[in-house]
């Protein structure tokens, strides 16, 4: 594995979320394994649970990990080639990622979309920017359309929550939001899900389709209501438009998960990656019952991040 970014395959995958199940059970058994390594995590964006859990799993390894917030504290950076630096950048990203490339084992970038740009976006332009002018590993702290570590621990989660030998049905439900939400986070679940094997319906207004090259596979469901029946996992998650770019079509409340979705899923567990909106998104009712999982998510991206690391370093 040379860089951490999107699913793979079935095989690394498993071997991902067992390693990371290893260490939950004993975190520091290869504290030894990253003595004198070094990982950069660098924000382009904000973050509380990936910052975190990331520089915690470093930690656990022995390594140390050093944030650096660029978009508050670095020089603003030129991503593009060619470009006359006239205007407000002031460091060209083959510098600065090429000098982080000498300074660190291990890059962990976050750069969330613009949600404007849209064959900008999907290309994951700033990320493989990093990837092409660092030169070492790099591990996706989410981008422009994926999150990989968040969905690693969401199959961790998963996994810790199906009975042995059985196939679940996973809804991933899209919920009303105030503003226009990345795709990232539920491209990577659907992903991910779809790559692990798992029954996936997707469930959202019309006009909220996501890109198919990360949905082929799963059911789509207009009718949230017949999407939920006899679920195991619910994924709530609001996203905007990707066909019309970025845009609110739908702040429609009545997808807003609560106990009465769920009359036909009398077990169904719900999970969200967090940040989440309460009585939004999620209702207080759910967010605290026995059915949320999204503390055991949160928990679990300590573990995520510590197998991708474990793995990155050999």
């Amino acid at each position: 594995m040379k860089n951490f970014t999107q699913f793979e395959s079935l095989a690394l995958g498993q071997e991902l979320i067992d390693l990371a199940k290893s260490y939950k059970q004993g975190p520091r058994k290869d504290i030894n394994k990253g003595i004198g390594k070094r990982v950069g995590c660098i924000f382009l964006n904000p973050s509380l649970r990936t910052r975190v859990s990331t520089q915690i799993a470093a930690q656990n390894l022995g390594m140390e990990a050093i944030v650096l917030n660029m978009d508050k504290e670095g020089w603003a950076l030129e991503m593009k080639e060619g470009e006359v630096m006239n205007k407000g950048t002031v460091e060209h990203i083959k510098d600065a990622a090429g000098v982080l490339g000498t300074y660190f084992d291990v890059l962990a970038i976050r750069a969330f979309p613009t949600l404007t740009q849209k064959n900008e976006d999907t290309e994951d332009f700033v990320l493989n920017q990093f990837i092409r002018h660092s030169g070492i590993p790099i591990v996706s702290l989410e981008s422009a359309i994926r999150h990989p570590l968040q969905s690693l621990a969401d199959m961790i989660t998963m996994e810790e929550n199906t009975p042995s030998g059985k196939r679940p049905k996973v809804v991933l439900t899209w919920a009303p939001h105030i503003k226009a939400i990345p795709h990232a986070v539920a491209n990577s679940f659907s992903e991910w899900a779809l790559g692990m094997e798992y029954d996936l319906t997707i469930t959202h207004p019309e006009g909220y389709e996501l890109d198919e090259k990360f949905t082929r596979g799963a059911t789509l469901e207009y009718d949230q209501s017949k999407a939920l029946q006899d679920a195991d996992f619910v994924y709530v998650k609001n996203w905007s438009s990707f066909n019309d770019y970025g845009k609110i079509h739908s702040t429609d409340p009545s997808w807003m998960l609560t106990e009465a979705h769920l009359s036909k899923a009398p077990d169904a567990k719900v999970m969200h990656c967090l940040p989440v909106r309460r009585n939004l998104e999620l209702s207080d009712e759910i967010l605290d019952s026995d059915r949320s999982l999204v503390q055991r998510q949160a928990e679990n991206r300590i573990y995520a991040a510590q197998a991708v690391l474990s793995k990155l370093i050999g």
